[in-house]
């Protein structure tokens, strides 16, 4: 018997990415996956080809941008099954061009990924949560980043945002342990996604990895074993938990890093 066998997810911006192994991940362990998009089109090609494994992926259009389309998307995955026993936010987005350091960056930038960021989860949990006290419980997984905990000398809002991510997923475990609901955060550190490869040189690449000590990219599927994790009952007893997925990124002192990332690329 799969650990999700009879369970609904809804998975948001999940055509890609961390998003779509997350999703791919849950419907390989029996559960039915929504998968929030605006491509529905794109999606539905996805879909298809993962019903070919007999995985059962549906898409749903959810836009960030566009804040009526949360209660849309949650609305038509209740009327589709009647329940959500996870949610998983992977929404997020950054603005490495505007966001730069205090003085230097765009104001409105700042706030703008503070408001979507932070606002996505804030909006959709608040809509799907009544939905899980309903239904005796469920788990959210929210997707934040290493950037939550470590400060960036390059870019403050992003990393603001997702220590407010960090702390809505600990105010929401709170909040909702009592009616059987579990909050936690996966932070992935650099990610091999398409994103990431495409517009990280490979100068930075290599200077980030000289302090990961396992020496590595993590993978969306590194992302999605945490996200199945945090899903499925081996998590029953977790709630709240801020976990980082980074290779051990940061780990020891800054001395100690560079000692062991010049070691690594000798």
């Amino acid at each position: 018997m799969k650990k999700l066998n009879g369970k609904i997810a809804l998975v948001t911006s999940a055509t890609r990415g961390i998003g779509l192994a997350s999703a791919k991940k849950l419907a390989q362990n029996g559960c039915i996956v929504y998968m929030g998009v605006r491509r529905l089109e794109v999606t539905q090609e996805i879909c298809d080809e993962c019903a070919k494994e007999g995985l059962i992926m549906k898409p749903v259009f959810f836009d960030a941008y566009d804040i009526d389309s949360y209660k849309k998307m949650v609305d038509t995955v209740i009327e589709n099954e009647g329940k959500i026993d996870i949610l998983v936010n992977n929404f997020g987005t950054g603005r490495p061009e505007k966001d730069l350091d205090l003085v230097n960056g765009d104001e409105d930038t700042f706030f703008e990924l503070f408001e979507y960021n932070v606002g996505s989860v804030y909006r959709i949990s608040k809509l799907v949560v009544p939905h899980m006290i309903k239904n005796g419980g469920g788990s959210i997984v929210n997707i934040s980043s290493i950037g939550g905990t470590v400060p960036d000398i390059s870019r403050i809002g992003y990393g603001v945002s997702k220590s407010g991510v960090n702390n809505i997923t600990q105010q929401i475990a709170m909040q909702y342990a009592k009616n059987n609901i579990r909050c936690n955060a996966v932070l992935p550190g650099l990610t091999e996604t398409d994103a990431a490869m495409n517009s990280m040189p490979e100068e930075f690449r290599k200077s980030f990895l000289s302090h990961v000590p396992l020496n590595r990219m993590g993978t969306p599927e590194d992302m999605a074993n945490a996200v199945l994790f945090f899903a499925s009952d081996d998590s029953s007893y977790i709630t709240g938990s801020i976990l980082e997925v980074s290779g051990g990124y940061h780990l020891g002192t800054p001395q100690y890093a560079d000692f062991v990332g010049r070691k690594m690329q000798d």
